[in-house]
């Protein structure tokens, strides 16, 4: 029996799945395509509503992909896209979502990140942020890959307390942003995206992880997931194109790992004692 599906709370009210899927290298290989809109529909019939893409990822080809999985669901999907640095001037922003959209096959995303920072002035990428919210194509906006000063920064800008996500690389052995960026954006109310939650499967060989997941009657990937899932305001977007990994990312939600079994994690994956510049894939 699944334990509820933890949800966080964006600003603005909307409430999402702790635990969704990304899409990241989805979309671009035709033989890949049935498994993978499987493996998106799986996650929407089990819970995992909240879909991640981008349009870097394949040129488009993920937004495609997800717009062909969601055929006939819209409503049931909290949907995130986002937007190329290059593409984020005020203009440039307005016309790269209609793009997203057209590709998406919808009239709206629920949430629409920057993808991390450019050239163009933030007042200018938060004012088309803004004209998009104005007319109903976007319900909320947020940013990736910003780090203290770069939210800090964005914060100044005319409407950027409204920011309502932050999506970084977050896992286990990737856990720099808890000296500042994570306690940041939770006193401020901003919801963290962990992209990468299992480091794309490099940690699943770590004997500690292993250990603990054996312990636990669980995977070494499920582990891994509820380490994320256990961080206040914190949504992971593990991608996969396999519809019994979408099933097996699901059990993370049901584990009770203990206090001692968390102290081993921290031992052989140490947290931050000093401010690290912010890693990105």
């Amino acid at each position: 029996m699944l334990a509820e599906m933890p949800t966080v709370t964006l600003k603005g009210g909307a409430t999402v799945p702790a635990l969704g899927i990304g899409t990241w290298m989805m979309g671009e290989d035709r033989r890949k395509r049935a498994s993978e809109i499987k493996s998106l529909q799986t996650a929407i019939d089990r819970g995992m509503t909240l879909i991640d893409t981008a349009e870097m990822y394949g040129d488009g080809a993920s937004e495609e992909l997800v717009g062909e999985a969601i055929a006939g669901r819209r409503d049931e999907v909290f949907l995130v896209s986002k937007v190329y640095p290059h593409h984020a001037s005020r203009e440039g922003v307005i016309e790269a979502c209609t793009r997203s959209l057209k590709r998406l096959a919808t009239d709206r995303l629920d949430l629409y990140l920057l993808h991390w920072r450019g050239q163009h002035p933030l007042a200018d990428t938060v004012a088309g942020l803004q004209a998009l919210q104005a007319d109903g194509r976007i319900g909320a906006w947020g940013v990736s890959n910003f780090d203290v000063d770069d939210m800090e920064e964005l914060m100044a800008v005319p409407g950027g307390q409204d920011c309502a996500a932050n999506q970084v690389l977050y896992n286990l052995s990737r856990r720099g942003i808890e000296y500042d960026l994570l306690p940041w954006c939770q006193e401020r109310g901003v919801a963290v995206m962990a992209y990468s939650p299992i480091e794309q499967g490099r940690l699943l060989s770590h004997p500690e992880l292993i250990r603990i997941a054996k312990a636990n009657q669980a995977t070494p990937a499920q582990v891994a997931l509820a380490f994320v899932l256990e961080r206040e305001q914190m949504i992971a977007i593990p991608k996969t194109g396999n519809p019994a990994r979408v099933e097996e990312n699901l059990g993370a939600i049901d584990l009770d790992i203990s206090d001692e079994d968390w102290a081993v994690l921290d031992r052989a994956f140490a947290p931050p004692a000093k401010k690290q510049p912010l890693d990105m894939l």
